[in-house]
């Protein structure tokens, strides 16, 4: 693991300190260039919480992955440079199924002269750092904030054009038990909606790029577009021109992908 090999990959230039510009610089990069993308879950080969196997993936490998891969890296990478590092155990959509969600994410707090919200595994709607306190920023094409819930949570919420999307935690040290049974538990229950849906995701400029099962959408502050693939082919196709990932063997997903596509939308 060499830090210069990930700082290649993410097409970072120049020196990186510990400072808030390569903080927001990293950031930046990494989210311009790696993409969240579940494939590895959607063929059913296992991923765990060992940084060196996340590293192997995203840097010599060149793929994305999903928040305990990405920021498990991010993580690394800061505290090579010199960042101190706090990884957090959080819940997406906790506001709407409670406690029991508590696990399903992970994030990143640094310290600087303030704490900071890094999250490079939340689908790419955080363009750059956060600052930890009640505020909002528009990343285009999505509006974000933090807020603090009232039994004393920090609350992050994503809305484009649709409902709020939204994830709490605690600042405090992430338990890591707990990710690893979360983590095992989204990529082989059932009902889990990483089992059950491809996700590909990336941000280009004040673009979002989305590919959930054959629906491509390309999100922007005036609106989605959206068009439907067609062929096991047009998804390899897109896999590799939308998210620079070669991966002809998704190609045996389109089976799952078309007939998931026909249960949720009827044609």
């Amino acid at each position: 693991m060499k830090l210069t090999d990930y700082l290649e990959r993410i097409h970072f230039k120049g020196t990186p300190r510990v400072d808030l510009a390569t903080l927001r610089a990293l950031h930046i990069a990494h989210q311009h260039t790696v993409p969240f993308e579940n494939l590895d879950v959607q063929l059913q080969r296992p991923v765990g919480l060992d940084v060196r196997a996340h590293y192997e993936k995203i840097v010599h490998r060149r793929r994305g992955g999903w928040c305990y891969e990405l920021n498990s890296v991010m993580g690394w990478t800061l505290s090579q440079i010199g960042f101190d590092v706090t990884r957090l155990s959080a819940g997406v959509r906790r506001r709407q199924r409670a406690d029991g969600q508590l696990g399903n994410h992970l994030c990143l707090l640094v310290q600087l002269q303030e704490p900071w919200l890094v999250d490079v595994g939340f689908g790419g709607s955080l363009a750059e750092p956060l600052p930890l306190r009640v505020t909002e920023r528009r990343d285009d094409p999505y509006r974000l904030g933090l807020s603090r819930t009232p039994d004393g949570y920090w609350r992050f919420t994503e809305l484009a054009h649709g409902d709020p999307f939204t994830f709490d935690f605690r600042v405090l040290p992430a338990d890591e038990t707990l990710l690893e049974l979360k983590c095992r538990s989204l990529q082989t229950d059932p009902t889990s909606s990483f089992v059950q849906n491809l996700v590909v995701q990336r941000r280009t400029a004040n673009t979002h790029i989305s590919l959930r099962g054959r629906v491509l959408a390309a999100i922007s502050s005036s609106g989605v577009e959206r068009r439907l693939l067609g062929s096991s082919e047009e998804l390899v196709s897109t896999l590799r021109a939308m998210f620079s990932l070669d991966l002809p063997e998704a190609a045996t997903l389109w089976p799952a992908i078309w007939a998931r596509h026909e249960q949720l939308f009827g044609g």
